[in-house]
């Protein structure tokens, strides 16, 4: 999506359960630097238009904060081989969440039961010589295939890692990269879109720590006009998207992923430490 465009209110506030108020016979249409004012007709289209895009990869809970575009540009993308081996998962719950979420509400168990495998991508190209005889080239990417693995599961779970840096921060990128049970179904594949999740990773000697942006902070730092973000809200899901560019979601990270009080990564609740294995 190449224009960020959002849905809101013409009074442009959240409830206290999320809901979005509905004191408006109209509802606002901003994209880019424009708006207009469409009827409640109108707003229904618009509405189940916009549910559709919660069908979405990635984003079936709603503990991280999910983008239709990527949260990087490409000049701030790195490689990191101490990302690359094998790992155990284990769920991290944060401080504030000590003695009430249950890590299963967050995490299902191909997430922390699984072997993580992380090794940069590479992608293979068949060219043909001038003589017609095809020929095999290999490209290392400046991405990495992240998979999980179990015994229990014959189900393939991979996701595109893309690391990277902002300011101080080292960052990840993660997209589901296996589409099993979409392959065959045009109508299924068509009805989905790939997003985004952006998690702040820490690297020690033998252990990654994972910390994804939460929705509910997200939430928070739109609430309070802390921050400035396009996003299509969907009321029946009480779920919102963003929409905004990734040039839009690298600066908003570059002015507040390292201040606490506004992102606490220690206090997201979606954490998770991975061990390597010798």
């Amino acid at each position: 999506m190449k224009q960020a465009c959002s849905l809101n209110s013409t009074n442009n506030e959240f409830e206290s359960n999320g809901n979005l108020l509905r004191k408006n016979k109209f509802m606002r249409v901003t994209s880019g630097n424009s708006q207009s004012y469409l009827p409640r007709m109108k707003r229904k289209k618009l509405l189940l238009i916009t549910g559709l895009l919660f069908l979405l990869i990635g984003c079936d809970n709603y503990y991280m904060i999910c983008s239709l575009n990527p949260f990087y540009i490409g000049k701030n993308i790195l490689l990191e081989p101490r990302i690359e081996g094998s790992w155990l998962a284990k769920a991290v719950k944060a401080p504030k969440d000590s003695g009430s979420s249950n890590d299963s509400e967050i995490w299902g168990l191909a997430d922390t039961t699984s072997t993580w495998t992380i090794k940069r991508a590479i992608t293979k190209r068949v060219v043909k010589d001038k003589k017609g005889v095809d020929s095999t080239s290999l490209k290392p990417e400046n991405y990495y295939l992240a998979k999980l693995t179990r015994s229990a599961d014959s189900t393939n779970y991979e996701f595109k890692v893309v690391l990277f840096r902002v300011g101080n921060g080292l960052y990840a990128d993660f997209v589901p990269g296996n589409k099993e049970g979409l392959i065959k179904s045009k109508l299924s594949s068509g009805s989905f879109f790939e997003v985004h999740t952006l998690a702040r990773v820490t690297l020690t000697n033998n252990q990654i720590d994972l910390s994804w942006l939460g929705a509910d902070c997200m939430k928070e730092m739109i609430e309070k006009k802390r921050v400035r973000v396009n996003y299509q809200w969907v009321r029946e899901a009480n779920k919102f998207l963003l929409s905004a560019t990734s040039e839009e979601l690298t600066a908003m990270i570059d002015r507040y992923a390292d201040q606490s009080r506004f992102i606490d990564w220690k206090n997201q609740k979606a954490q998770l430490e991975l061990t390597h294995l010798n």
